[in-house]
């Protein structure tokens, strides 16, 4: 993996997902559809635009969700490639299951690729067990307050 100042995020927007909650939820039907037609138990997202810095996305780069306007969550990007949806070139984003909750963070609305170095990402919260069974609301209020 290249240093972690080089490795590249992307912000993604969860559209239509009114909550962290709803999101892992509907994640998991779409795993749970995957096992039911035997095919590999990773995540995609189809696109429009490739990026232009995908070997440093698949250098341990992460896709972030954003839910209401807050980064809440990522997951490790293990894949991306050209695929035909509906007669039209798109990317496809292949990623792992596993949701890592991060500090929240108030972001602006986005559109296409953005990228994020590391060290400028919100941390993982996933050590810190009493966070994770907060609600995500007081998470949220807690990271913007500097208390968590």
């Amino acid at each position: 993996m290249s240093d972690a100042a080089n490795v590249m995020l992307h912000l993604k927007v969860a559209a239509n997902r009114e909550s962290l909650e709803d999101f892992a939820r509907w994640q998991h039907a779409c795993l749970k559809e995957r096992e039911k037609k035997k095919r590999p138990l990773l995540l995609q997202h189809v696109t429009r635009l490739m990026p232009k810095r995908r070997h440093e996305i698949l250098d341990g780069g992460s896709i972030y969700w954003i839910i209401k306007g807050r980064i809440v969550a990522r997951q490790k990007i293990v894949g991306l490639k050209p695929v035909k949806r509906s007669g039209q070139s798109d990317f496809a984003i292949t990623y792992e299951p596993k949701l890592i909750l991060v500090a929240p963070r108030r972001t602006q609305q986005i559109e296409g690729w953005r990228y994020l170095a590391a060290k400028d990402a919100p941390p993982d919260i996933a050590a810190n067990k009493a966070a994770k069974a907060l609600p995500e609301d007081l998470r949220a209020e807690l990271s913007e307050l500097g208390l968590l």
